[in-house]
């Protein structure tokens, strides 16, 4: 190949540099006006969220258990407590309401966050004339109260009797019993026929997670006589806090075990 004049070579870089420069300056000159409007600017960075189909929300109906003994009351729709889409989770509630083994029985766990926390257990602030070691049902609240010293007491939420079957007075706790069973009164078969098999004369129903005295039963005595009316656990959480059942007081089965174990027989009573 023939040698380029040294004139020549000498200019080459001049001219390369200049068509750089041109050609640089051809790109300034084409402006993308898309990225200016702010339709494209959203449209192009807008998240994209994956929106699954709608579901009907789980039903707060218990799942039926085999042998249930059958209730007639109604079922109350629950609120779940949420902050951000999280469930409000204690951890001492957790231990309070776990699942626990009893006496050969496996109680579940509760699912307290589907109860108004006012009807879980904790110590409040109580003044009454009573003296401590005093049980106190405030039917109107829907709590039960074991007084304790200073002004203090432990609260509990129960379920209580309808108004035409409610029971209200003073009396003693003269018997207590561990997964007792259960023989309906006879007006209570006479308005639930269904009831009958458990009657008194079959021997009542079975100690168990369905009986409808749960794990505890506090027998309610008024002057020497038992009045049938009970301070008791149920399978039935959801009655909790509600005026539901046929007369007796209803606790929670973790909490009825718990009051249990701190009274002593004879304990006073006083339903108001």
């Amino acid at each position: 190949m023939p040698l380029l004049p040294q004139s020549l070579r000498r200019t080459l870089p001049h001219i390369g540099l200049a068509t750089v420069v041109v050609s640089l300056s051809g790109c300034i000159l084409v402006t993308d006006t898309s990225r200016m409007n702010p339709d494209v600017f959203v449209q192009e960075t807008a998240p994209v969220f994956n929106v699954p189909p709608y579901a009907d929300p789980p039903s707060n109906q218990p799942p039926p258990m085999p042998g249930g003994i059958p209730h007639k009351r109604q079922l109350y729709p629950s609120h779940f407590h949420q902050t951000y889409g999280l469930p409000v989770s204690n951890p001492v509630h957790r231990a309070l309401y776990g699942q626990i083994r009893d006496e050969g029985h496996t109680l579940p766990a509760i699912p307290y966050s589907r109860i108004d926390s006012r009807f879980l257990r904790q110590e409040v602030s109580y003044q009454t004339t009573e003296t401590p070691g005093t049980i106190v049902v405030d039917t109107k609240q829907r709590y039960l109260y074991f007084v304790q010293p200073e002004g203090k007491a432990i609260r509990y939420g129960v379920g209580l009797g309808k108004d035409s079957f409610a029971w209200s007075g003073r009396g003693t706790i003269q018997w207590k019993a561990k997964w007792p069973r259960w023989t309906p009164p006879g007006e209570m078969v006479e308005r639930q026929p269904e009831l009958r098999q458990f009657a008194a004369a079959q021997g009542g129903a079975n100690p168990g997670l369905n009986n409808p005295l749960g794990a505890r039963a506090l027998y309610i005595f008024k002057d020497g006589k038992d009045t049938l009316y009970r301070v008791h656990g149920t399978p039935d959480w959801q009655s909790v806090g509600k005026a539901t059942s046929s007369g007796c007081v209803r606790m929670l089965n973790q909490d009825i075990i718990d009051l249990f174990d701190r009274v002593p027989a004879s304990t006073e009573i006083v339903v108001i």
